[in-house]
C-alpha cells in the first residue's frame, strides 16, 4: 500500500516530536585506538554478513523498482526496526505504531542492537521506514522504456542528546539499488542479462550505513543523524532527489551529508578517497584529526564536493559533503563484483575512520562552515537529453596522484574498446584525441566531446620504472556504447 504524501505542517510537526523525545545525555569518550582496532574482526562479520545477503542472486541485482530490490529495502527497514531507530515519513499515528513494533531476539543480535523483548519473526516490515516514489529515467525513456519505476528510500532517524542541537541533522547515506540483469549500464555487456549482484557497488556501502547507524544508537550524538538507503542511485540520483524535495526534516536543518558508495574493496595501499573536503572550511582538520585517531589509513582528500553519487545532491542543495570511495577496479559495473572480493577488514576500517568524523561533525558546538567546491564532471553513460556517452572501457584511477601529469588507469575491461587498441593497466593517459590529459577532469571533458562510433587517438606512457624513462605509445580506439 502507497504511503500519501503529508502536508508539510504535519510533516515538520512530527520531526520536531521525533527530535525532541529525549534528554540530553551524558557524552563518552572516543574509542582508543587499540579497542578500534580489536574490534575489527567483528565488525568484518557483521559487514561481510549483511553485504552477502544484498549482493546474493536471490536479490537478482537490485535494479530499480525490482523484486530483488524491494527485498533489499525490506532488509535495510527491519534492520531499523531491530535497531529501534525511529521512522519519520509516516504520520504521528503510524509514526507511535512503528516504534512500538518489536523484532525477534535473533534479528535484533543479527543487527548488533542490545537485547530486548523476544517477537514473532515474522511481522511485516512497518512502513514508517519506507519513503516511496516513483523513479523516472532520463536513460531508459531514451531506449524507449519511460514507464516510472516504483520504489522507495528507506529512512530511520537516531535524536541527538543536546537540546540545543537536536534539531539539526546529519544525514548518513548509500545507495541499494544496483544493475539488475541491464547491459544498459554495464561495463561487461558482452556477458549478456547476467545477474550483477553489485557487492562493492554499493552492498558495502548499505553496510557501512548499517553498522553507523547501530554505532550511533547505541551511543547517540549531539546532534540528530538520520540514516538513508536510497533507491534509484544507478539510473541518476533519483532517490536522493526526492529526498531532497520531499525531505522528512526541514532541508535547512541539515548540517552535513557522509555518503558511502564503493568502500568494501581497500586495497594494500590502503588509501582511502575522501572527497567533499573542500565543501566546509573545518572539513579537512575533521577528516585528519578522525584519522590520526586510528586505526590510520592512507586518506587522499579531493575537495570535489559533486561526482557520480548521491552526495552530490546534497552538496548541490548547499550543504557539506564527504564521500568515502576506496576506488574503482576492474568489477565495476561487471558481473564480477561479488562478495568475495569484498574486503570485509578493510571495509571495518573505513567504518571506524567514518565514526570518528560523523562524530566530529555531530558533536561540534558549531555548524559546519559550507563553501562552494571545484566540480568534477558526471561520470555518468547518459549525456544531454539521455544520449548515449562513449564507451572506452579504461578503469581511471579516481583520486589521482600528486604531481602525476596525465591519467593513470588501475585497469582494462576485457574485450572493450580500450582493451582492443592495446591499452593496459598501469598506463598513464597523458593525450586523448588530441587534448591533452593532466587529470580525471581534462580526461573526461575529451572522452565525453566524442560519440560512439568515433575513433580516436590514445597516447599513453608506459612502464618507467626503477628510473627508467616510460614508452610513449599512441593507440587508435574505436569508442564503443554501453550495452552493445
Amino acid at each position: 500500500m502507497r504511503i500519501p504524501p503529508r502536508p508539510a505542517r504535519r510533516l515538520a510537526a512530527a520531526v520536531a516530536l521525533a527530535l525532541c523525545a529525549r534528554g540530553a545525555g551524558a557524552q563518552r569518550a572516543p574509542a582508543a585506538p587499540d579497542a578500534a582496532q580489536a574490534a575489527i574482526p567483528a565488525v568484518a562479520a557483521r559487514l561481510l554478513a549483511d553485504i552477502r545477503y544484498l549482493a546474493s542472486d536471490a536479490l537478482e541485482g537490485r535494479f530499480t523498482g525490482s523484486p530483488g530490490a524491494d527485498s533489499a529495502a525490506a532488509f535495510v527497514a527491519r534492520r531499523f526496526a531491530a535497531l529501534r531507530l525511529r521512522p519519520v515519513v509516516v504520520s504521528d499515528e503510524d509514526a507511535a505504531r512503528c516504534a512500538s513494533v518489536q523484532v525477534s531476539s535473533a534479528e535484533r543480535a543479527a543487527a548488533g542492537a542490545p537485547r530486548g523483548p523476544a517477537a514473532p519473526a515474522d511481522y511485516p516490515p512497518c512502513a514508517g521506514w519506507m519513503q516511496r516514489f516513483d523513479a523516472r529515467s532520463a536513460a531508459l525513456a531514451h531506449a524507449g522504456r519511460g514507464a516510472p519505476l516504483a520504489t522507495q528510500n528507506v529512512v530511520g532517524l537516531v535524536e541527538g542528546t543536546d537540546p540545543a542541537l537536536r534539531g539539526q541533522v546529519v544525514v548518513v547515506g548509500a545507495h541499494y539499488d544496483h544493475l539488475g540483469r541491464e547491459t544498459m549500464f554495464a561495463t561487461d555487456p558482452k556477458a549478456g542479462a547476467v545477474i550483477h549482484n553489485g557487492a562493492d557497488d554499493n552492498a558495502s556501502g548499505v553496510a557501512a550505513v548499517l553498522e553507523l547507524a547501530r554505532r550511533l544508537k547505541a551511543r547517540p550524538a549531539r546532534r540528530s543523524v538520520l540514516f538513508v538507503a536510497f533507491s534509484g542511485e544507478e539510473l541518476g540520483l533519483l532517490g536522493s532527489r526526492h529526498f531532497l524535495a520531499h525531505s522528512p526534516v526541514p532541508t535547512d536543518s541539515m548540517a552535513a551529508m557522509l555518503n558511502f558508495d564503493m568502500v568494501g574493496r581497500l586495497q594494500p595501499n590502503d588509501r582511502l578517497l575522501v572527497y567533499g573536503t573542500a565543501t566546509a572550511a573545518e572539513l579537512p582538520a575533521l577528516v585528519d584529526s578522525a584519522n590520526a585517531a586510528g586505526p590510520r589509513l592512507a586518506v587522499r582528500a579531493l575537495g570535489d564536493g559533486t561526482g557520480p553519487s548521491d552526495h552530490a545532491s546534497f552538496y548541490l542543495a548547499g550543504m557539506p559533503v564527504l564521500h568515502f570511495f576506496t576506488d574503482q577496479h576492474p568489477d565495476y559495473h561487471a558481473a564480477t563484483d561479488d562478495a568475495d572480493k569484498i574486503n570485509a577488514p578493510g571495509a571495518a576500517r573505513v567504518v571506524a575512520l567514518a565514526e570518528g568524523v560523523l562524530r566530529r561533525v555531530a558533536d561540534r558546538a558549531e555548524r559546519l562552515t559550507f563553501t562552494r567546491a571545484p566540480t568534477t564532471p558526471r561520470m555518468a553513460q547518459a549525456g544531454p537529453e539521455g544520449r548515449p556517452r562513449p564507451w572506452l572501457g579504461s578503469v581511471p584511477d579516481m583520486g589521482g596522484e600528486d604531481g602525476l601529469r596525465g591519467l593513470r588507469l588501475q585497469g582494462v575491461t576485457p574485450d572493450s574498446p580500450a582493451d582492443k587498441g592495446g591499452l593496459r593497466a598501469g598506463d598513464v593517459v597523458v593525450e586523448l584525441d588530441g587534448k591533452p590529459v593532466t587529470d580525471l577532469y581534462t580526461y573526461t571533458e575529451a572522452l565525453y566531446a566524442r560519440a560512439p562510433g568515433d575513433t580516436v587517438a590514445v597516447v599513453v606512457l608506459r612502464g618507467g620504472a626503477n628510473g627508467a624513462a616510460p614508452e610513449r605509445v599512441r593507440a587508435q580506439v574505436t569508442l564503443g556504447r554501453r550495452g552493445e
